[in-house]
């Protein structure tokens, strides 16, 4: 019984984090070196994610700089942003890229916070699948006889209160994220 809660956790935190990582490309007004995680530059024939072919940082809360570390690299990181969907611009003055985050306009971020209550949603639907698995294997083991009936109640008490606190740190996640979104 311990090995299926165990693996039901296991599999709740991976949809958490997989929320925390949905959340880090949503564009709020911030700069920050995660909104281009998800850019893959055309290097030399091969696809390579841009953090592997420069240096990305944000000198202040407006700008995010790139700095390939191949000169030969400059075009292709430069066309490989604005083939991202992410609406950016960038500035190539020959020795680094600039990219400026303009503010967001009250559409944009009531539009960026239905973006994150939709992926808060599916983290949510994740842990549900997650519970019903679980509970799935518990039903199983007392099939197989190898736990009581009264294990297997307890065992899926014991998801279910697991699976309310995912449930609620999901909610958490979103609240702050949608409050970072909508400041001005």
């Amino acid at each position: 019984m311990r090995e299926v809660l165990t693996e039901a956790e296991d599999r709740m935190k991976k949809a958490l984090s997989v929320l925390d990582k949905e959340f880090a490309r949503l564009r709020t007004g911030r700069a920050t070196t995660s909104l281009l995680d998800g850019v893959r530059v055309e290097y030399y024939g091969s696809v390579t994610p841009l953090e592997q072919i420069a240096s990305v940082s944000t000198p202040d809360s407006r700008t995010i700089t790139i700095q390939p570390w191949d000169r030969k690299a400059f075009n292709d990181v430069e066309r490989a942003i604005l083939k991202s969907d992410l609406g950016l611009t960038p500035v190539n003055d020959g020795k680094i890229i600039r990219i400026s985050i303009p503010p967001l306009t009250e559409d944009r971020r009531k539009d960026l916070a239905k973006v994150a209550k939709k992926y808060a949603e599916e983290a949510k639907v994740a842990i549900r699948n997650v519970r019903r698995d679980a509970n799935e294997a518990l039903k199983k083991k007392k099939n197989d006889k190898a736990i009581s009936e009264d294990d297997q109640h307890k065992g899926q008490e014991d998801v279910q209160k697991l699976t309310d606190g995912y449930i609620a740190k999901t909610d958490e996640a979103f609240s702050k994220k949608e409050k970072e979104i909508m400041e001005i």
